[in-house]
């Protein structure tokens, strides 16, 4: 069985942890619907076109259609974790994807593939939406299959955690809210005094060592999650490690499973000695300036409209300036002013105390609420960006007032702004909006593992994954 299906493996690819099973559907997937495409050109080629010269004349534009079949499916979040093993959930997604993207690629084949003399287009047409159909078929029945391979606990990768106390306690916890995790844990081994936190049931005999449970188990991966790691014997693991078994510490387990830091337990020297934190690379650092340039003159042109509505919108609906400016801080601590449409009452904070906006938040104005819900308000953060103040990805710009206070309730707050905010970023897809200490808390964790595995591609991503939050109103308010 090939390595990518097997195992529940996290590859890191672009310095960002990936599912194997993620990515292996992602390639099955997109090899289904070129496929599909592939044979929908052979239909109109020439009956002596040989598979080399269908490829020289045609490789393009099948690669085209998978492309833009495979980026419309991650950016809409059909490669989640959750959405690969309930495909109940996934059918909408897909149903909406091809929806989309069938049009547009039938009309790409249409332009670059016309048909033989004698063949009208309406047939011509006809042809390609039933291959395009059978693509989806495809997609479905690749999707169903891997599901059931991904549900299956031969599929997962089988841990053994050393440690019975607070951290093994959490490891417990956070499996069993993720019903598609990638691991399996086999069960806990206790070492020194630590008093049992987990059920007794999970807890394996210390009669053996712990390469002999490892092998009685099956186990491909010890993690080490004591609490005091002081005094104890690392004969055991080295025996283990020597026998090809990977010992992976409880942080770095956490970074990759839940693809953010832990706070609760993080430690100075994890951050020191692991990979990482390479955002000052020139070759990153130019080539994300260039993106946020290059993107922002674009969406400035592309979304000409849609600011223009915007400026009508606040206009006519409220009385008071239409762009609300507002000092936030940005890198290395330095304060700029943001600008985003007003979508707020004029005396939102007329008693003069910041405050975070709420559910429901009654300063917010009828069409304002309406510019959060879909983003609108911030499309002027792009002069910022183009300005060099804020990125197109990163941490979000938090305000003065609540920068002093977070960096003195939260640890490694300050840590946040070693790099340009974000309109999007790694932590505004996966956490909903953030209104109180623990939200801020919350995020930093993301934000630190996008500041710690920063990569120009990781970026590309995350801008990808930002229509999915968009359309799905993921982190509005």
């Amino acid at each position: 069985m090939p390595a990518v299906w097997g195992g529940g493996k996290l590859l890191r690819i672009f310095r960002h942890y990936l599912s194997a099973s993620a990515l292996g559907l992602f390639l099955l997937e997109s090899s289904v619907i070129v496929s599909a495409f592939y044979a929908a050109a052979r239909a109109f080629a020439p009956l002596n076109a040989t598979t080399h010269e269908m490829l020289r004349e045609y490789l393009a534009v099948m690669l085209v259609t998978g492309i833009i079949s495979s980026l419309l499916m991650y950016s809409i979040g059909l490669y989640d974790r959750w959405l690969i093993g309930n495909v109940r959930r996934a059918f909408p997604r897909l149903v909406a994807c091809f929806a989309i993207c069938t049009p547009v690629i039938i009309i790409l084949m249409m332009f670059n593939l016309p048909a033989p003399e004698g063949v009208a287009t309406g047939h011509q047409a006809l042809v390609y939406t039933s291959w395009a159909a059978l693509a989806f078929t495809g997609v479905l029945v690749s999707r169903v299959a891997y599901a059931g391979i991904t549900r299956s606990t031969a599929a997962r990768r089988r841990v053994l955690v050393v440690g019975v106390g607070k951290l093994a306690a959490e490891i417990e916890f956070m499996l069993s809210r993720q019903s598609h995790a990638d691991v399996e844990v086999v069960g806990y081994t206790a070492f020194g005094n630590e008093a049992p936190l987990v059920p007794q049931s999970r807890i394996k005999p210390g009669t053996k060592s712990l390469l002999q449970i490892a092998r009685a188990n099956g186990v491909r991966e010890i993690v080490v999650a004591l609490d005091d790691r002081r005094g104890v014997p690392l004969d055991s693991f080295l025996e283990a490690r020597m026998e090809g078994i990977t010992v992976t510490n409880y942080l770095s387990f956490w970074e990759r499973e839940m693809r953010r830091v832990n706070l609760k337990a993080l430690d100075p020297s994890w951050l020191i000695y692991s990979d990482g934190f390479r955002i000052s690379s020139e070759t990153n650092a130019l080539l994300k300036r260039l993106f946020d340039i290059g993107a922002g003159v674009a969406l400035l042109i592309l979304g000409l409209p849609v600011f223009v509505f915007g400026v009508i919108a606040v206009r006519f609906s409220s009385s008071g300036p239409i762009f609300y400016k507002q000092d936030r801080v940005g890198r290395n601590g330095v304060t700029f002013t943001i600008y985003k449409f007003r979508t707020m009452r004029t005396d939102a904070e007329s008693n003069g105390i910041p405050q975070w906006a709420s559910v429901q938040d009654p300063r917010i104005t009828g069409i304002g609420s309406f510019l959060r819900k879909w983003r609108i308000d911030e499309l002027p953060q792009i002069l910022n960006v183009l300005h060099g103040v804020m990125s197109f990805v990163g941490p979000r710009p938090e305000r003065p007032f609540f920068v002093q206070s977070l960096t003195k309730d939260v640890p490694y707050y300050s840590q946040r702004h070693r790099m340009r905010p974000g309109i999007t970023g790694w932590a505004q897809i996966n956490y909903p909006y953030g209104a109180s200490i623990e939200d801020a808390e919350a995020k930093l964790a993301y934000d630190l593992y996008y500041i710690k595995n920063y990569s120009f591609m990781f970026d590309l991503l995350i801008m990808l994954s930002t229509a999915h939050a968009v359309f799905s109103n993921k982190g509005g308010r």
